[in-house]
């Protein structure tokens, strides 16, 4: 008999296969590194120990587009820039591996 972890989707056997049949590489690399980010946001503001109103004081980025930000909306660049300052962050361009 088979279990539940051991059917197998119609449309592939887990979230990678699909992923890579839905999506082409680059825009793969582009959502892992979204995600990335937020969650380094995150851990950075986590870390200082700091709510999100209290960044909002610190960055002047309003609290709901840092909430937004966490939830991994695309927000602009400038905006990322003004919020990892007052942690402590910067981003970095580097080669892919």
């Amino acid at each position: 008999m088979m279990g539940e972890q051991d059917k197998i989707s119609p449309i592939g056997s887990n979230w990678e296969d699909v992923r890579e049949e839905l999506f082409p590489p680059e825009e793969i690399v582009e959502s892992n590194l979204r995600v990335a980010i937020t969650g380094e946001l995150i851990k950075a503001r986590q870390e200082k120990g700091l709510t999100q109103k209290q960044l909002e004081e610190l960055s002047g980025v309003s609290q709901p587009v840092i909430a937004r930000m966490e939830r991994g909306n695309n927000p602009q660049l400038d905006t990322v820039l003004k919020v990892l300052a007052p942690l402590g962050k910067t981003l970095s361009v580097v080669p892919l591996p």
